[in-house]
């Protein structure tokens, strides 16, 4: 298996090297040369998450680790989780909620973020290298990013966070480790000024030392959606007795839809994907009118996914196109957002097959939590309350609709005191985190500042 980059100009690549060098040379997104096929019967047939990753992983990674070093890598990748499996599932009526909160930040990054650092640290290893870690975060990808790599010597965390716009528990969460090779760096501004800095960084790249990587931790980078498409694949594998298995999820930089189409193009039957949008709308504007354009950014209560710029997007449109036409989809993303991006009417009306999309705004997403909480005693967090709502208005005995559920509740705790809803226990990451001394460097949104801090620090 090879890859290749959305603009056409970065191809015949090894899963290595696109592990490495995260966003393509083009400005592209990687994507595999083709979608590999999975066979259903053998995914029935498996009893746990890790042995169904060991099907899926090492369609990816053949280019560069052989079966056995995938399979061995994936055996010890996903640690300090609390649930037995991982992941749980609980049932209310003819929906099911996947939770993907049991990892040791309390959301669904830690699936794809220790998968990359796994192999990060193997290929360092093996190159005898070292690198840098940046990324900007609107909520839990710094978290995840930093704990799964601080327990590796090689490699340096620099994660930059908005001033504000995210919950005090998800920036103590990245301000609160004491380690020497993790820096917790909060800009005066958005989180889109925090990923303009890191596109930046990366185009430049001026602040490397000689022969040191530059890694990409959002979810532009390939590895971190093979640790998701992995867990739809568990879905299908509990619950595909089920009539019509349909997926809605909470989203912000489609990472998590561009994965559940990853696993639908690679063979998993899905009826329908709810791309599922707060008040920031820029993919329910798409799917809905063909208009994607970036605006201003509303702050919520589901913050991770307040975002303008869905960095994963460029993929879907990539692979929609008639024989994924590279130079249609460079035209299109190398003028935007100057220029919204409008497809043709045949090509966009092909998301009418597997896709909807549906907005929520903060006062909808408090009322779902509350009669969720009523009627079942159960508690979602604000961004797997956003996905709920088209499950729960659209689930019949026909049609068995799968939220997921992608954060802790406990991340949230304002949301439920005004709410008057107690959570009873917290999850072993968030304990004692308000008992802890932060470590937080503060900046301007400005390009110099961050990166004589990285030399500083390098």
């Amino acid at each position: 298996m090879l890859f290749h980059s959305t603009r056409g100009k970065d191809t015949d690549k090894d899963f290595a090297s696109i592990l490495m060098q995260g966003l393509a040379d083009d400005g592209g997104l990687f994507m595999p040369d083709y979608w590999p096929q999975v066979d259903l019967d053998e995914i029935k047939s498996k009893t746990s998450f890790v042995d169904i990753a060991k099907c899926i992983v090492p369609l990816f990674t053949s280019s560069s680790f052989s079966h056995e070093e995938t399979t061995s890598m994936v055996e010890s990748t996903w640690h300090d989780f609390e649930h037995q499996d991982l992941i749980g599932i609980k049932e209310f009526n003819s929906v099911s909620i996947l939770e993907l909160f049991h990892g040791p930040t309390a959301a669904f990054k830690d699936f794809g973020l220790q998968l990359a650092a796994a192999f990060f640290n193997k290929v360092l290893e093996s190159e005898n290298k070292t690198a840098i870690v940046l990324g900007a975060t609107s909520g839990d990808t710094g978290s995840a990013a930093i704990d799964a790599c601080k327990n590796y010597g090689r490699i340096k965390s620099f994660i930059l966070l908005p001033n504000g716009n995210m919950s005090e528990v998800q920036r103590r969460q990245m301000s609160t480790i004491k380690a020497s090779n993790v820096f917790a760096l909060r800009i005066d501004g958005t989180f889109d000024d925090c990923q303009d800095l890191v596109k930046l960084a990366f185009k430049k790249r001026d602040f490397l030392n000689n022969d040191q990587y530059l890694l990409a931790v959002n979810s532009i980078n390939w590895t971190r959606i093979i640790g998701q498409i992995c867990y739809y694949f568990y879905a299908f594998n509990q619950l595909h007795q089920k009539s019509n298995l349909n997926f809605s999820i909470p989203t912000g930089n489609f990472g998590n839809v561009f994965a559940c189409y990853s696993a639908h193009k690679m063979g998993l039957p899905i009826n329908n994907i709810s791309v599922a949008v707060n008040e920031n709308d820029i993919l329910h504007r798409f799917f809905s009118d063909n208009n994607y354009s970036k605006q201003f950014v509303h702050e919520t209560i589901s913050p991770s996914m307040d975002i303008s710029v869905a960095s994963n997007f460029e993929r879907l449109v990539y692979d929609l196109f008639l024989d994924r036409d590279s130079a249609r989809c460079s035209k299109m993303f190398d003028n935007f957002p100057t220029n919204p991006i409008e497809l043709d009417s045949i090509t966009w009306q092909k998301k009418d097959r597997l896709f909807s999309s549906s907005k929520v705004n903060d006062l909808d997403t408090k009322k779902i939590i509350q009669e969720t909480y009523k009627l079942f005693n159960y508690i979602l967090d604000p961004h797997t309350a956003v996905a709920a709502v088209e499950a729960f208005n659209k689930s019949d005995e026909n049609n068995h609709y799968v939220v997921l559920s992608t954060a802790h509740p406990a991340k949230f705790p304002q949301v439920y005191e005004e709410l008057d809803i107690e959570i009873n226990s917290l999850p072993f990451a968030l304990r004692d985190l308000f008992k802890k001394e932060e470590y937080l460097h503060s900046f301007d949104a400005d390009y110099n500042q961050i990166v004589n801090f990285i030399n500083r620090n390098n």
